[in-house]
């Protein structure tokens, strides 16, 4: 019996690339599933996360393409069930990932009710054939979803200005929290993993008549979804802290930025001294909602993966030592990915992709491999699922203990 229980089997998750939206001047319908052979080699897939030790995986439910006109089919999440089954592995049920039906207006109450309708339908067909408890994500990195598809014009629907990032985002979480509560109509326990973006901006050194507007970036606009799915903004539409539930705080090495007044913002350059530490990072989601949180995404790139887990664990271990609620990191993706706009392999996954006549071959990337291992042993964690990976959650008071043995402190250099 664990001293100390988690929310989840396993403190490190993973996770599955699924995006679904209208893309590019083409406005051709993506499916990421399929162009990382996800949807052909979801059994191997899962047998590799079970032998890493990760019991936890999110997975995608495409709506787009499981929903004509209102009525929904979801005979092609069979395949996926059953090999997350087999393997013994855990969904967070990813029910919106920047892709939506075409006959929908994401302005419109049509396009509540009908995610609303969608969700109810998607715990209903999923529930009974997984093993519980349920996590589900309504609605993937909202905030990143307003800009590329309201403000910078990538996906539907293709907006382009200020004022439409700022309805989209406002829109998406009206959905979020009806979709949250249709889910609870069929599982009262589901619980929900709010995934948005770890974000800071500053201004650049030469222009100080943007530190406000960098600040406010980095102190509400980061903010406002949580907030809003929180019931701290627009309480008119339900939301709460219940429903927030669990915080998923993606952190990415281009997620610190300087500021510019035209289209995605410059990454920081390794080494620049305006880098904050992840752990302070956190420590500002923490203070905000004071809920459950993990790290929704994290990765590295190329021959950078092995070293970005060993920062983003000390930074992790940094912010448990100085009491969050950190439940666990999800190293994502699982698979390598395509980048969206290039098509090139991104080299950010737990394995790559080779191409070998026409089969998409997966190779683990053998140093983030190791380090994860060495992690998985540092917090006294299982690096291989056992028979029932449920039987028991994670200890959390092995991770607390980590934390305190290796005197984790946070250093703004660990990016």
């Amino acid at each position: 019996m664990a001293q100390r229980p988690g929310i989840f089997p396993t403190f490190f998750l993973s996770g599955f690339e699924c995006s679904n939206f209208l893309w590019g001047e083409e406005r051709v319908r993506r499916n990421l599933v399929a162009e990382t052979g996800h949807d052909r080699h979801a059994a191997e897939d899962y047998r590799i996360l079970n032998r890493l030790g990760i019991a936890v995986a999110r997975e995608g439910i495409p709506w787009p393409m499981v929903d004509r006109n209102g009525c929904c089919d979801f005979s092609i999440l069979d395949p996926f069930i059953e090999a997350m089954n087999a393997s013994q592995v855990l969904p967070i049920w990813d029910l919106c990932h920047y892709g939506y039906p075409e006959d929908l207006d994401p302005f419109s109450d049509a396009f509540v009710e009908r995610f609303a309708t969608y969700c109810r339908a998607a715990a209903e067909y999923v529930i009974p054939k997984v093993r519980g408890p349920h996590f589900f994500t309504p609605i993937n990195e909202i905030t990143f979803f307003s800009y590329c598809a309201g403000e910078w014009g990538w996906a539907a629907p293709y907006r382009c200005s200020r004022d439409d990032r700022m309805r989209l985002r406002v829109a998406l979480c009206r959905a979020a929290i009806a979709g949250v509560k249709a889910i609870r109509e069929v599982d009262p326990q589901a619980r929900m993993v709010h995934i948005d973006p770890l974000v800071r901006v500053v201004a650049p050194r030469d222009r100080p008549d943007q530190v406000e507007a960098a600040r406010h970036e980095t102190e509400s606009d980061t903010f406002l979804a949580w907030d809003i799915i929180a019931g701290r903004e627009h309480p008119e539409f339900g939301g709460s802290p219940e429903i927030l539930d669990i915080v998923g705080a993606n952190n990415y090495s281009f997620g610190q930025m300087e500021y510019r007044e035209q289209g995605p913002h410059a990454p920081l350059a390794p080494g620049d001294d305006r880098i904050a530490p992840l752990c302070d990072m956190l420590d500002t989601v923490w203070q905000r909602y004071r809920r459950p949180m993990i790290i929704g995404e994290t990765s590295g790139l190329g021959h950078g993966r092995a070293d970005w887990l060993r920062d983003v664990m000390g930074e992790s271990l940094a912010a448990v030592r100085r009491g969050m609620d950190l439940q666990g990191v999800c190293l994502f993706p699982g698979i390598d990915m395509p980048d969206w706009h290039t098509g090139e392999w991104v080299n950010n996954g737990i394995c790559d992709i080779a191409e070998e006549n026409g089969v998409l071959r997966r190779v683990p990337h053998q140093p983030y491999v190791d380090e994860l291992r060495r992690w998985q042993k540092e917090l006294n964690r299982v690096t291989e699922l056992d028979v029932d990976p449920f039987s028991d959650p994670v200890e959390l008071q092995d991770v607390i203990d980590a934390a305190y043995r290796l005197n984790m402190q946070p250093d703004k250099n660990w990016s």
